[in-house]
């Protein structure tokens, strides 16, 4: 249903994500949450659930059916970690090191395919430099790509076909900014989008007191799907509970002394967690990104938001729904312990060049290619129409296959 405003649908995208999945290694299950995170090839077997996330979904499904009445569906997240050996990488084996780095790599980043490609005759990796901006010529078609480095120096490279991925606000900066040096024209894009993004600490009461247990995938293991009347509406909610982290945050933020904050925080810990919820977001006119020329250096890409009318509707009401589904898996919500994070503080954007069937200026295609300069495509969230609520990461890898197959 997300996809409805997408001028493709998963069947197109379907074959994407399993060779992302095959490629880089994902795990997860068919569970509850199969309506919202269709299943597909490729899938690995599933982590271990640490002793909290395990006692939540034992919570849940004692308690399916009045959850599901009102809409709230759980199971496990697709998480980029490998459960067995893949590619020269092994398994996760349950270090409790994640936040300081995998030393077998079973946790996926990017550098694990910057490695990749290395090793391929004629990859060029550029490190110190950023794209400043492309240019073309009077046909409007690319012919290269221009480099700025640390010092200020730029260096122009020969290109007939440029794919951008930079991220949606890069990718839209370096649109505007080559259009800007090729015509002197300081434009304005319409459609910023943006997650909003809510923090939701929580207390399991059934897990106070219990030992502690390090050795454990340290990230969420858990996501809440709330379903709503419109299905793109949908909130989605990850669960982090907490296994190994910096003490001293929550210990200082208790209203005791050192002594009996780390008594009460020892009894606490196994107990402690954290729902990220986030909501969809819609392209609006007043929701903008344009550049600011600075007379030494690059040009500033400057970002204006405006909240949509029912934000702080749509924020209480997430938040009630969270709050209870919590109460009905046996936790509490710790009260003015809530936390909505700014405007800004989101991971993913989008929206900025959007996709479409027709061509309109600083638009693209259906299948990403540029509506304004020949041989230009992109590659991830700036071409997005609709910001769904949730991490959209492997739809953005499994749309980056998409387009690199009409590119190719």
């Amino acid at each position: 249903a997300e996809l409805a405003d997408f001028p493709f649908g998963l069947a197109e995208l379907k074959p994407c994500y399993e060779e992302v999945a095959g490629r880089i290694g994902v795990s997860g299950a068919v569970d509850d949450l199969a309506p919202f995170f269709p299943a597909h090839d490729n899938i690995l077997e599933p982590l271990h659930f640490d002793r909290h996330s395990a006692r939540l979904m034992a919570k849940y499904l004692d308690r399916r059916a009045s959850l599901n009445a009102v809409g709230c569906y759980a199971g496990r997240s697709r998480l980029a970690v490998l459960t067995r050996d893949h590619d020269g990488r092994g398994p996760c084996t349950y270090l409790g090191r994640c936040l300081w780095g995998c030393p077998h790599d079973a946790l996926y980043t990017p550098s694990v395919t910057l490695a990749r490609l290395t090793t391929r005759p004629g990859f060029q990796y550029a490190p110190g430099s950023f794209v400043s901006h492309l240019t073309w010529n009077a046909a409007r078609r690319v012919t290269g790509v221009v480099l700025r480095r640390a010092d200020g120096t730029e260096t122009s490279l020969p290109a007939d076909t440029v794919a951008l991925a930079g991220g949606a606000l890069s990718s839209a900066r370096i649109m505007l900014e080559s259009v800007r040096r090729a015509t002197g024209e300081v434009l304005t894009l319409p459609g910023l989008m943006d997650n909003q993004q809510i923090l939701v600490p929580f207390v399991n009461l059934g897990m106070i007191g219990r030992a502690s247990d390090p050795r454990s995938y340290q990230y969420h293991q858990l996501c809440l799907e709330f379903a709503g009347v419109d299905p793109r509406h949908a909130v989605h909610a990850q669960l982090t509970t907490l296994k190994t982290a910096m003490a001293h945050p929550v210990i200082q933020s208790l209203p005791l002394d050192f002594t009996a904050a780390t008594r009460v925080f020892k009894l606490l810990r196994s107990a402690l967690g954290v729902v990220n919820v986030n909501l969809h977001d819609t392209r609006r006119p007043d929701c903008t990104a344009t550049l600011e020329p600075q007379p030494n250096g690059p040009s500033l890409l400057r970002l204006d938001y405006v909240p949509a009318g029912d934000d702080d509707a749509q924020i209480a009401r997430a938040s009630e729904r969270v709050g209870s589904a919590l109460a009905t898996l046996g936790c509490i919500v710790p009260p003015g312990m809530l936390h909505v994070r700014p405007k800004g503080a989101s991971v993913h954007y989008a929206g900025l060049i959007p996709m479409g069937g027709a061509s309109a200026p600083l638009t693209a295609t259906a299948d990403g290619k540029s509506a304004d300069v020949d041989g230009v495509w992109f590659a991830d969230g700036v071409t997005f129409p609709f910001l769904p609520a949730k991490n959209i990461t492997f739809t953005l890898m499994a749309n980056a296959v998409r387009v690199a197959r009409a590119v190719t």
